[in-house]
């Protein structure tokens, strides 16, 4: 879909400076890639399970080309998604990627397995901050890959400022919500005053009240193409993922939308790449992994999908524009990430959330 890259995102639509004034960030190319495959792949096949629209323009062809592998590339729309169907039996996939909170559900069931951080140097190209998270102390099973936010996506010809949440579920006019349980229902719940990431069966079905009586105005629960709507003008709002709101603001070239999270705070998420238990190929998707966390690479990556990296090297690089880097709606500093929270395992409360969900896409109609 993308046919232009960030930088010219930058340009156009982020920021009102002189052309001349914008810092000029090197565009990287697979020339600028230090990574060397270690020996002994060549002729593999290599299975990769990751969202939409989260990967660079040649990630893939690069690796197959400096490995001499063959990559299948596959896509889920939610974390929910790709652990039912790991559940079921892995159909063969060699490394998957999963935000923080379902990571234990999967450590705790046995779908993953641990890594050999040796065969993964770049693990010291990620930045202190991102290593040895709660949800993985030591980095057995996990490696850090982007990161993000979740908020707004709004026309604003048609809508003016989004500020709040309640300008999203006040508004009277076409809106998409997320078709996820682990977004939506911490929105509300923060809306209600209750801890995002509560397990308490009362106050997650006080979320789902607040939500349907709210959604007369939803024409979709969506499948992460939120943004899509919003650019075929099926919607005036959407809630969705930042890096997927720039990815459409550089498709457009203009300034029509917009991203905002609101005053309320909303959720901040880091994606992993894991070794599912019985891959096929667990050696090659470390490889994979430390070609991931090339600067160069990861680098690449972000100036086409629009998410931040947890990977320093990338950062320092010069390859990522500084307008990226220092835009706290892109790239939340400190002060912003204090409006902003995680999402965590719920354990055994995952029933509760899953039967109201069921419950607001019933009632809803949606």
């Amino acid at each position: 879909m993308r046919k232009v890259h960030l930088l010219t995102l930058l340009v156009l639509c982020l920021f009102a400076l002189p052309l001349a004034a914008q810092d000029e960030a090197a565009e990287p190319t697979a020339d600028d890639i230090t990574w060397t495959c270690p020996e002994g792949f060549q002729g593999e096949t290599l299975n990769v399970y990751n969202w939409t629209t989260y990967i660079g323009e040649t990630t893939i062809s690069d690796f197959e080309a400096l490995c001499g592998v063959t990559v299948n590339y596959d896509n889920f729309d939610t974390n929910e998604q790709m652990v039912a169907r790991l559940r079921q039996g892995n159909p063969g996939y060699d490394i998957v990627f999963a935000n923080e909170y379902i990571i234990p559900v999967m450590i705790r069931q046995g779908l993953v397995q641990e890594i050999d951080l040796a065969n993964i140097p770049n693990i010291a190209n990620i930045a202190e901050r991102w290593r040895g998270l709660d949800f993985d102390p030591d980095n057995q099973y996990t490696v850090p890959y982007l990161w993000g936010t979740t908020g707004v996506a709004y026309n604003v010809d048609k809508v003016g400022e989004i500020t709040s949440w309640d300008d999203v579920f006040n508004y009277d006019g076409p809106v998409a919500w997320i078709a996820d349980i682990r977004t939506m229902f911490p929105i509300a719940l923060r809306m209600l005053g209750y801890d995002p990431n509560t397990t308490n069966p009362d106050e997650i079905n006080a979320a789902r009240d607040y939500l349907l009586e709210r959604s007369d105005n939803v024409v979709a629960f969506a499948e992460d193409d939120g943004q899509v709507m919003l650019e075929r003008g099926e919607v005036d709002i959407a809630i969705e993922y930042s890096g997927d709101v720039f990815q459409l603001r550089i498709d457009c070239a203009c300034d029509t939308f917009s991203y905002a999270i609101p005053e309320e705070g909303s959720i901040a998420d880091i994606a992993n790449m894991l070794v599912p238990a019985d891959a096929p190929h667990p050696e090659l998707a470390q490889a994979f992994m430390d070609y991931i966390l090339d600067p160069a690479v990861n680098a690449m990556i972000v100036n086409y999908t629009a998410y931040a990296t947890p990977d320093q090297a990338a950062i320092d690089s010069g390859f990522i524009p500084s307008e990226f880097l220092d835009n706290p709606t892109i790239t939340p500093d400190a002060e912003a990430m204090q409006n902003l929270w995680f999402l965590k395992d719920i354990g055994d409360a995952e029933v509760y959330y899953s039967d109201a969900w069921d419950e607001l896409r019933i009632l809803s109609g949606r």
